[in-house]
């Protein structure tokens, strides 16, 4: 019998201002500090630039734009989730990455149905842990980029 490690549920927790998200981490390569992004002309305003991660170019999102709820001031704290989901490689820029958890399927409700509209269906869950919500991003819908107006 093979020792199966145990994934699921399992999320990366970060902070965008005073807020917790998460994001499952079987899609999280990895997480590197902020470096200088190199501007992409005429790209969606949300696209920070590119960054050279070992080789491999990698476009970054500034996630709080992208929810539509400011944008990341970069300090010290911030860092950058280098996502994969499929063939996709892109960075999420965040405020701070704090730390792994994992969320029992009851810790996770399903998001209040507040608003119709598809562009903003970007939260596919909340998780409840040590009285504090979790906001679980939809790595799907952010990375919808190419999304049809």
């Amino acid at each position: 019998m093979e020792n199966i490690i145990e994934v699921e549920n399992q999320y990366v927790i970060f902070r965008i201002h005073n807020d917790s998200y998460a994001i499952d981490i079987s899609m999280v390569k990895t997480i590197e500090k902020v470096e200088d992004f190199t501007r992409i002309p005429n790209s969606e305003g949300y696209i920070k630039g590119v960054i050279n991660l070992r080789g491999e170019v990698i476009p970054v999102i500034d996630l709080k734009k992208r929810l539509g709820i400011g944008e990341i001031e970069i300090n010290e704290n911030s860092r950058v989730i280098i996502t994969y989901r499929d063939e996709i490689v892109v960075g999420l820029l965040v405020d701070a990455s704090s730390e792994v958890v994992y969320l029992q399927k009851d810790e996770i409700d399903n998001p209040p149905n507040i608003n119709e509209s598809e562009d903003y269906n970007y939260i596919k869950g909340i998780g409840k842990k040590n009285d504090k919500l979790i906001l679980i991003i939809d790595l799907d819908r952010i990375l919808d980029i190419e999304r049809e107006e």
